[in-house]
């Protein structure tokens, strides 16, 4: 017995499936599996025409997304959904997005979009004035200098969703956090973390790393996104130019993520096969 049917329109992100016999999995966390299905890392990924997915790692895509729309939402688009809404906000909890990027623009949206006000960190002016768009009702500032006092004196953040690639920026902003606070990490810089233990031991406060979601939670953020009106900002480019488009990325002149485009959708299911 299968959900899917041939043709269907699916997609698949950066999970793409579980070994179902580690110790995580059999406790039922499946994101933290031990030896994850990851497309382009342990199986091919989707710099191709064709690729093949496994049943069980497959997210179902709305018809009121299209393709190019819902790429980015299965992977930047669960990782910062996920990350906020396991972390035990409630609406007017105040909570800072650091860096505004490929991660971040999204985040600052499904913030917006759970009634939660947020400041946004900024490295460019323009990254700020790209995202005065995703405003809507909330209070929102940017800023890039003494990040941690700005929160202070704003009574301190409940969670800092740190989406951006500096270790040293990521580190001092601790301090800004609130009593019980959370510095939730999602982008992977290169360089150490460097931490007080101060405002950890004083105050409770912790940190710790999101990873993206199974298939499941990424229909419930496909759905929210669909509801909330939350579309990323993005670039094309032909599969034809993928390795200009990966070094453009790379260099961080992408606004806000790229997508490939290929001549057939996404992916369509091809075989019903749920092995």
């Amino acid at each position: 017995m299968t959900r899917w049917k041939i043709g269907q329109r699916v997609g698949v992100g950066f999970f793409g499936g579980e070994d179902g016999v580690c110790e995580p999995c059999r406790r039922g966390d499946m994101v933290n599996c031990q030896n994850p299905v990851t497309p382009g890392v342990t199986v091919d990924g989707g710099y191709a025409e064709v690729m093949i997915a496994e049943a069980r790692g497959i997210a179902s895509i709305p018809d009121e997304l299209t393709s190019i729309e819902a790429a980015p939402l299965l992977c930047a688009g669960i990782t910062t959904y996920n990350a906020l809404r396991n972390a035990g906000l409630r609406g007017g909890d105040l909570v800072a997005v650091q860096g505004i990027g490929g991660l971040g623009h999204l985040g600052v949206q499904f913030c917006a979009a759970h009634g939660i006000p947020y400041c946004r960190h900024r490295t460019w002016k323009r990254q700020g004035k790209a995202c005065e768009r995703f405003g809507r009702a909330c209070l929102h500032r940017y800023y890039n200098r003494r990040c941690a006092a700005v929160l202070q004196r704003m009574g301190g953040a409940r969670a800092i969703l740190a989406t951006g690639t500096s270790g040293n920026a990521m580190g001092s902003l601790v301090s800004g956090l609130a009593a019980r606070g959370k510095l939730i990490i999602v982008g992977v810089p290169q360089d150490q973390i460097q931490l007080s233990a101060f405002p950890l031991v004083f105050g409770g406060r912790s940190i710790y790393g999101s990873l993206a979601g199974t298939a499941i939670d990424t229909e419930d953020a496909l759905a929210f996104s669909v509801l909330e009106n939350i579309r990323p900002m993005i670039e094309t480019v032909p599969l034809e130019q993928a390795a200009d488009g990966y070094a453009r990325m790379m260099e961080g002149k992408a606004r806000f993520r790229m997508v490939w485009l290929q001549k057939t959708a996404l992916l369509k299911v091809c075989r019903s096969n749920d092995t």
